[in-house]
């Protein structure tokens, strides 16, 4: 059997495939165990995405089968485990091995929803900008480290321009006010950055909009957080959904239906809490023509 090592992306829509297939037939997974030929042990793996172990397609075959999937579905997710292939993330001491799962999820999907409310997400972020915060967070590390690791933010930043392998990334951004008002570097760096950020906005696959201070208390509460995904209506094992929250010096992904649906609920309330796209691009012209020159 071959085994590749599937990404993070790949792995959870493998898992949540598997599982999806699993319930719908009302088996535990001893019971596909017993059906696949396989151990226990491995069905609760392949349903764990984010063990880092290699993924045998023909193991997912096995499951696929085991949970009498169509040929459609039992071919989509075999495809998956068949087609992955390491990004230019792995390996890289540059990207956190938390943020690994993260820049694998940005490859591959369709659309990222943000709720900034501390610094404008890396994915809008001038280099300087970039520069400025790993500076401020990265004391211990030497110049050439954080020069390492913002040329890995900005090259995140291709998954917005991408051509080739899939439509570029959709990124829609709800912004709190604050962040235009706090200045990250000096007000010369900060007004390159807002002047990016007006720029960006203006693009067809970027939304931003600005949640004012006038809004007042809002649905995020807890803070920054980040919705990926992609919808595949024609092989729907091949849609994926995750909530990555950026903790200090590790993340944590939320990927149970449950979570992401309450999270996608959350976004949506603060869209309609913020101003619209125009009224947006105003702050943002405001808060520029603020800093000093």
């Amino acid at each position: 059997m071959t085994a590749t090592q599937t990404g993070p992306a790949g792995r959870m829509q493998i898992a949540r495939g598997l599982i999806s297939l699993r319930e719908r037939l009302g088996l535990t997974q001893t019971q596909v165990a017993e059906r696949a030929g396989v151990s226990t042990t491995t069905v609760s793996r392949y349903e764990a995405w984010q063990d880092r172990a290699r993924i045998r397609w023909a193991t997912v075959k096995a499951l696929a089968d085991a949970c009498e999937a169509t040929t459609q579905e039992r071919e989509a997710l075999v495809k998956i485990a068949r087609s992955q292939t390491d990004g230019w993330w792995v390996g890289n001491n540059a990207i956190p091995e938390w943020m690994d799962p993260l820049v694998s999820f940005e490859h591959a999907a369709a659309y990222e929803h943000v709720f900034a409310n501390t610094v404008v997400p890396g994915l809008l972020q001038t280099r300087e900008y970039a520069l400025a915060i790993h500076q401020a967070r990265e004391v211990r590390s030497s110049n050439e480290a954080i020069e390492r690791m913002v040329d890995a933010r900005v090259k995140r930043q291709e998954s917005l321009h991408r051509e080739h392998h899939a439509p570029a990334l959709h990124l829609w951004v709800v912004l709190d006010e604050a962040v235009l008002h706090r200045t990250v570097g000096d007000a010369q760096i900060m007004a390159r950055q807002l002047t990016h950020l007006h720029e960006a906005a203006q693009s067809p696959n970027v939304d931003i909009q600005i949640l004012p201070f006038r809004a007042g208390a809002h649905a995020a509460g807890a803070g920054h957080f980040v919705i990926l995904g992609k919808n595949d209506e024609r092989e729907p094992l091949n849609s994926m959904a995750v909530v990555y929250i950026e903790l200090r010096r590790r993340g944590l992904y939320l990927d149970s239906p449950e979570d992401v649906g309450a999270y996608k609920l959350t976004f949506d309330y603060l869209r309609s809490q913020a101003a619209d796209t125009a009224a947006s691009l105003r702050l943002i012209d405001r808060a520029r023509q603020e800093l000093p020159s």
